[in-house]
């Protein structure tokens, strides 16, 4: 089952959910994710994944164009921007929106940044067990 994780810079939200799909979904899944207008990979995306035992490093910001004419089961929306500047996707079977906090717009200092990040992170691998359970979140 093919699924793309969508959200604006590709950098925190959609990448972990493309990670944890992967870790938590095995070979049943081929997990992908892209941006609306991406950037780079945040550092702190890196870091709060590494604590689950789960290396990102390797991952990397991609446009969400250079999707568009490929098949996917699943297409997930994980912002509420995204939602709106999402392309339609003619080979999508599904698409569904989670609407998730942008950890990256967190403010403070290093450690609640970090505590924002974590916030999502937890609440991304909540949705993807909720998906692999049910099938729809």
């Amino acid at each position: 089952m093919r699924v793309l994780f969508v959200c604006t810079h590709n950098s925190a939200r959609s990448q972990m959910a493309e990670a944890y799909l992967r870790h938590l979904g095995g070979d049943a899944f081929e997990a992908d994710s892209a941006g609306t207008e991406p950037g780079a990979l945040h550092p702190l995306t890196v870091e709060v994944m590494a604590e689950e035992g789960i290396d990102v490093s390797g991952q990397r910001a991609k446009v969400v164009d250079d999707f568009v004419q490929q098949p996917f089961d699943y297409v997930i929306t994980v912002c509420d921007d995204a939602r709106e500047a999402c392309p339609f996707f003619p080979g999508a079977a599904r698409r569904l929106h989670w609407s998730l906090p942008d950890p990256s717009a967190a403010s403070g200092s290093r450690e609640e940044r970090l505590s924002a990040f974590r916030a999502v992170r937890d609440e991304v691998r909540h949705r993807v067990e909720g998906f692999l359970r049910d099938g729809v979140q």
